[in-house]
């Protein structure tokens, strides 16, 4: 997690969810809200927001409802349930139009919120993320691979080697006889449950914002859902990034950095009324 102490914004359902905000001086005219994805955190994010950060740009990070500091078994676990934090930061904080960065699980909760709301939102970076399914076995790939963890580790370098990225150590919380998740199994499957029996091609339809795709060269992405996205979003655009899987902003973090620099310097190119969506195979 970040060295500082978080800031907390509470929900009406009386979740707790964690925040950083990053300002950057003089007051900046351009704000981005990152959205980590399942069983992760916003210090994921660090290194991107930081850079950001540096050239001006406001950057907040926050870890969803059951992650990390934020309240571990939350009253809901549904989409909207993640929208609607979302949403509450961006209207909290006053971030609109605001740029949205998601990866994995946070990618679809940005997209649904671009769909749903779209004057709070500027443009939209997917990292890893689609509309695709409905994924009958998800929760189960998921329950299994956080039984596979070998918790407690018994040091963050043995979690390290196991995870794949020092950044997921920082996940960690420690216990009395080793490192355990900040986050809890059930809840973590829960908040998967509605992507195993939902497709999202008709949300995905109905943004008209710029949109970046982010797609890690061994990434975890259905095959075709890219090129399904693009059919239906010709405007969209989309960048495969070498030597990366699912977690490309830990993998390749430079690369991630310069893709979305230069996104964000062209995104005014592109109007929300250049794009005219199309529901052709929405109901994938």
């Amino acid at each position: 997690m970040n060295a500082s102490h978080p800031t907390v914004l509470t929900t009406p359902d009386g979740t707790r969810i964690a925040y950083h905000d990053r300002r950057p001086t003089p007051e900046p005219t351009h704000s981005l809200l990152l959205l980590h994805g399942l069983a992760g955190h916003q210090g994921e994010w660090d290194v991107l927001a930081s850079r950001l950060t540096a050239e001006g740009r406001r950057v907040v990070t926050y870890d969803a409802r059951g992650h990390g500091e934020s309240t571990r078994v939350p009253a809901a676990t549904s989409r909207d349930a993640h929208v609607r934090d979302a949403v509450a930061l961006i209207e909290t904080l006053f971030l609109a139009p605001v740029t949205l960065v998601g990866q994995s699980l946070g990618g679809h909760t940005a997209m649904l919120l671009a769909a749903a709301h779209p004057r709070l939102v500027k443009s939209l970076v997917l990292v890893e993320a689609g509309p695709a399914g409905p994924s009958p076995d998800l929760p189960d790939r998921i329950a299994g691979w956080l039984d596979s963890w070998p918790t407690p580790f018994q040091s963050l370098e043995q979690a390290r080697e196991f995870l794949g990225h020092e950044a997921w150590t920082r996940a960690l919380e420690e216990g009395p006889d080793g490192w355990y998740p900040r986050c809890d199994r059930d809840v973590m499957i829960a908040s998967v449950a509605e992507l195993a029996t939902t497709a999202y091609w008709t949300q995905w339809s109905r943004i008209t914002c710029p949109t970046l795709l982010l797609q890690g060269e061994n990434g975890t992405m259905r095959p075709g859902e890219p090129e399904q996205m693009l059919t239906l979003r010709p405007h969209a655009r989309r960048e495969v990034v070498p030597d990366a899987g699912h977690d490309v902003h830990l993998d390749q973090p430079d690369r991630l950095y310069e893709v979305i620099r230069t996104f964000l310097a062209d995104d005014g190119t592109l109007t929300h009324q250049d794009e005219t969506p199309t529901h052709q195979g929405a109901g994938r």
